[in-house]
């Protein structure tokens, strides 16, 4: 069941997506060669719980940590750990907030030192399929309007799109209905309605949109083995256009 947000349920999401946003501006400062996964990890726990809110993944069907921390071919859900980041890597950082009860969730793929012009450009198409995406995101369009503005542009760059994962609801709980896809499906999928709040977030590959799970229960990279890019907004629609609560 989809739900509808008030404007003041919107502001109190907009609060916890600032926190996010500023938590992933801090993340980025301190993303460099030789810091360890698990530290980026800590800097967020101490960021959100420092501005009284608590990080929304930590313990979320028991996932150990505060962030998602995806390196190179790890699409999403990886695990912060002992590992350091190299020159050349990207690292994919997904941070969730909850403040006064309603959620904030947002992802950006950062550069490790000097990264290929190759990988440069993934990050800059994901980023752009997410802004392609909300263009399109007002009352009466529709969530296939938002997957063919992702894959279209994703395609036309010789870039693939993941579609065992989607975007969703967000609000009261993480993950709420609707799955918002980033590819485009038989369906045509719900129309938009003013007060819906979703989390879009391109997931878009150098080669195949064919992923693998791993079996820590969590981690999914891609099949080939070649590089992924994330970027992901809270969004909601309104009367005045769709508002970015995460930027």
């Amino acid at each position: 069941m989809v739900t509808l947000k008030s404007h003041a349920e919107i502001e109190k999401m907009r609060a916890a997506g600032q926190i996010v946003r500023e938590t992933l501006d801090l993340l980025g400062e301190h993303v460099k060669p030789g810091v360890t996964t698990r530290h980026l990890d800590a800097l967020a726990y101490e960021y959100i719980t420092s501005h009284h809110a608590y990080p929304s993944f930590l313990h979320y069907e028991g996932y150990p940590a505060s962030v998602c921390a995806s390196v190179n071919e790890m699409v999403v859900h990886g695990i912060p750990g002992s590992r350091k980041l190299k020159e050349g890597d990207i690292i994919s950082l997904d941070v969730g907030a909850v403040l006064d009860g309603y959620h904030g969730d947002a992802a950006r793929t950062f550069a490790v030192g000097e990264i290929s012009p190759e990988n440069a450009r993934l990050i800059e198409v994901t980023r752009e399929c997410f802004f392609k995406a909300v263009e399109v995101m007002t009352e009466g369009h529709r969530l296939s309007d938002i997957a063919a503005a992702v894959q279209q542009h994703a395609e036309s760059h010789g870039y693939s799109v993941v579609r065992a994962l989607t975007g969703h609801g967000i609000g009261r709980e993480m993950h709420e209905d609707p799955q918002v896809p980033n590819f485009v499906t038989s369906g045509l999928g719900m129309r938009l309605k003013n007060g819906m709040v979703l989390a879009v977030e391109p997931m878009i590959n150098l080669g195949t949109w064919q992923v693998k799970f791993l079996d820590d229960g969590w981690g999914v990279v891609t099949r080939d083995g070649k590089n992924s890019a994330h970027y992901e907004n809270t969004v909601a629609i309104t009367e005045n256009g769709p508002q970015i609560l995460t930027l």
